[in-house]
């Protein structure tokens, strides 16, 4: 595919300017014959960098598939197949992905797509049942190859690339170097391009404060940092920590319990629970997130203003992820971390300083948005367009009272000021959108 078909994409519907120094590289990488591994920090722009040459290396359709993408999580797929059916538009692009709907993956396979983007297990187990034939594979990527390489997942990958027989370009990103890579990818003298010291800086953009906490369970103090943090307006986006799914739960509903717009997110949740907490608090109806380290990549988060270590990370890679959530693009980030009375600061944590709670401070930890769900998305042929249209015109709403709008395959979600939605919910109640009466309620 020729450059002129693509590259206004990136600027017309991506709203991106111009390219960095890591994205252009990558493209011109796409005209040399070698495979290619990518590292570079979280928040850099990897998802637009391995698009650009996977552009470049594709063919007019086909009528069978030409390249395969591979992330480890979900969100990660939703997240890359939106970035290539932007800028790949002339192409069909499929995601399939645990939690996912499989008879809505089994019909949009039947007209066969030129990409495919998925998580190891689905991915497989559509080859498996001959939905996906994935001998045509010409281009092979995997983002984040060293969580898609790690055990448990490692199975899977040799089945997989075992049924890619005409795999001629390979390309491997993540945020963190692989010390050995698996001999069933069979990699051809590959080009390594290292963008990770070009974060250098990250650590001066990143304040990074130890919280000494007053007991074991460290509850109290989570909350009071969380007062200290914050001010009267709005609470920030902040992501807190934890290593453990039942952990999450009990912290989430702690803070809730005392006021806190907070959302869970773990692995154990289906794909709806994870869709929806993702989606309130990017949209900042939910300004808390409380999660496992599953939301240490792979989110399309923006603006997160601190990270809080809850518990301590097990591993430097990990805290490195974590602590990527914050601080990206040239912004600044604050980092805590909450050290109880018999904890000892793991050596990969290095601070700038000890935070002093003050016990008495009171901020606002809920949000003026409330976020309300829709009963209908893509697959009942509804778009944002639609949403906004309806909520003005009907709904009696400006735009300003809009926040973000997030359309799914059967539902969306559209945050809009608190204040207004009693008065809205009165002024829709029997009003059709797109045609039809749709159940719209508001997510509390």
């Amino acid at each position: 595919m020729r450059e002129k078909e693509f590259l206004p994409a990136v600027k017309d519907r991506l709203g991106i300017e111009q390219l960095n120094e890591m994205q252009k590289k990558m493209m011109a990488s796409a005209t040399e014959a070698t495979d290619i591994i990518l590292l570079s920090p979280t928040g850099s722009g990897k998802t637009l960098a391995f698009t650009l040459p996977v552009m470049k290396m594709m063919k007019p359709s086909t009528g069978r598939v030409q390249c395969v993408v591979i992330a480890p999580s979900r969100e990660l797929v939703v997240q890359i197949a939106g970035v290539l059916r932007e800028v790949g538009h002339l192409f069909r692009v499929i995601a399939v992905y645990g939690g996912h709907s499989v008879e809505d993956e089994v019909n949009s396979l039947k007209v066969v797509p030129d990409i495919i983007v998925a998580t190891p297990g689905r991915l497989l187990d559509h080859a498996v049942r001959g939905n996906i034939d994935l001998m045509p594979v010409r281009i092979l990527v995997l983002d984040e190859f060293d969580k898609s390489l790690e055990l448990g997942f490692e199975e899977e990958m040799g089945k997989i690339i075992k049924r890619m027989k005409n795999v001629s370009r390979t390309i491997l990103t993540s945020a963190t170097k692989a010390d050995v890579l698996p001999d069933f990818l069979r990699l051809d003298n590959p080009v390594t391009l290292d963008f990770l010291d070009r974060n250098s800086n990250l650590r001066e953009r990143m304040n990074v404060r130890r919280v000494d906490a007053d007991g074991k369970d460290k509850l109290d103090s989570l909350l009071m940092l969380l007062h200290n943090i914050n001010g009267e307006e709005m609470a920030e986006k902040s992501i807190i920590f934890v290593n453990h799914r039942e952990s999450a739960e009990r912290v989430a509903d702690f803070l809730k319990k005392n006021g806190v717009a907070a959302v869970l997110y773990h692995g154990a949740l289906d794909q709806r629970e994870r869709e929806t907490a993702v989606a309130l608090f990017n949209n900042g109806s939910a300004p808390v997130l409380v999660a496992t380290d599953l939301a240490a990549r792979g989110l399309d988060i923006e603006k997160v203003a601190s990270v809080v270590h809850y518990h301590q990370p097990l591993t430097p890679e990990a805290y490195t992820h974590r602590n990527g959530r914050t601080a990206r693009v040239e912004e600044e980030g604050d980092v805590y971390v909450l050290v109880g009375p018999e904890e000892q600061l793991k050596e990969f944590v290095e601070v700038d300083g000890v935070l002093t709670l003050e016990p008495n401070r009171k901020a606002n930890l809920g949000s003026k948005l409330m976020s309300l769900y829709v009963a209908a998305g893509k697959k009942e042929k509804v778009s944002r367009g639609d949403i906004l249209g309806f909520l003005i015109k009907e709904g009696g709403l400006d735009s300003e009272d809009i926040g973000k709008i997030n359309v799914f395959d059967h539902y969306s979600l559209v945050a809009v000021k608190a204040d207004k939605v009693a008065g809205l919910l009165n002024a829709i109640s029997g009003k059709k959108l797109k045609g039809e009466k749709r159940r719209i309620t508001p997510l509390r």
